[in-house]
């Protein structure tokens, strides 16, 4: 079935999402005082093999007792190929009420998170729970990149596809050892000039997968979500492959470190100056509508219907970061 435009299945606000370690409970309450948008609590890779049911207990303990105001929380479970897996899903979704998002590691096939799916479902049965806890996955093998599509198509519950550059890094075996920065290695050279200089072009590694997730994600009504960048000591290089990822649809990224996380809820944000375009590209279409005309011209740029619904969706977003980040302008 085809609408031609699919709204997005949650809305929600994603511009950034912090990793916080289920095992390291000094980092509880600095997540809560971040601006991160999302938080999610790490089960898997931030928590050593002894520590993995002492962290689950610690994670449902913060969820439950700590007061987190409009951030969206998520838990990342161990991967379903773990034995960890089905006692996370089941105890955190039993036991907390202010979930909104299991974070699936590894999605490999659709077959995975409609089995996440069911399970949930079971436990919400079973509790008389009436608020559904959502769906995020990870898109970080690639299994899951191959089949990607049909994992955004794959439950209702799904809200979001991440794209997990490390583990993606590790499956595809590039041999890098930083993830999320770009790779000297995969860099072409120019035609020899007549003085023998050959220019050195570097490429980005992660497009197609970039790209590929942005499509799935939008063709289903999801949000496309960057992943990590690991060096989290260099600001301009997390600021560039943010705007990298926006600039292909994405509207929000990880943060592994707090001092990600407002550059993160700058760049997958308006800008002053996309939201005034947005404000006057939609008065001047309101007067051409009330005076009976169609396309018109602003600043020798064609502007018509398809302008309208950008400008629409800029000043939508925008109300969206005002109403749940708090930032209502006066009136």
């Amino acid at each position: 079935m085809s609408a031609t435009i699919i709204p997005l299945r949650q809305e929600r606000l994603h511009r950034s999402e912090l990793a916080v370690p289920a095992s390291s409970s000094h980092f509880f309450e600095k997540a809560r005082d971040s601006h991160a948008d999302v938080v999610f609590f790490d089960l898997e890779d931030a928590v050593a093999e002894p520590m993995k049911e002492q962290a689950r207990e610690q994670a449902i303990r913060a969820i439950n007792e700590i007061e987190w105001g409009s951030k969206s929380i998520a838990v990342r479970i161990n991967g379903l190929d773990t034995r960890w897996a089905l006692r996370d899903l089941v105890d955190v979704a039993t036991h907390c009420p202010r979930l909104d998002m299991i974070l699936l590691p590894k999605a490999g096939t659709a077959f995975d998170v409609r089995f996440v799916e069911h399970v949930l479902t079971l436990v919400e049965w079973e509790q008389g729970r009436t608020r559904r806890v959502g769906i995020e996955v990870l898109i970080e093998t690639s299994l899951g990149l191959a089949n990607a599509e049909s994992i955004a198509a794959s439950s209702e519950r799904l809200e979001a596809m991440i794209f997990g550059v490390g583990d993606y890094t590790v499956d595809m075996r590039t041999g890098d050892t930083a993830f999320g920065v770009p790779s000297g290695r995969y860099a072409i050279l120019t035609d020899g000039a007549a003085d023998g200089v050959r220019a050195r072009h570097w490429n980005d590694q992660w497009h197609f997968a970039l790209a590929r997730i942005a499509n799935a994600c939008r063709a289903n009504g999801l949000r496309a979500i960057d992943g990590p960048f690991t060096q989290f000591g260099d600001p301009d290089g997390y600021r560039a492959s943010a705007q990298r990822s926006a600039a292909l649809g994405f509207e929000g990224k990880w943060a592994i470190h707090p001092s990600q996380i407002d550059l993160a809820n700058e760049i997958y944000s308006p800008a002053a100056g996309q939201l005034e375009w947005a404000q006057r590209i939609s008065a001047a279409i309101e007067a051409s509508a009330s005076a009976g005309h169609g396309a018109f011209a602003v600043d020798g740029t064609l502007i018509d219907l398809a302008h309208a619904k950008l400008a629409k969706g800029i000043l939508q977003r925008q109300a969206l970061i005002d109403r749940i980040a708090g930032k209502v302008a006066c009136a």
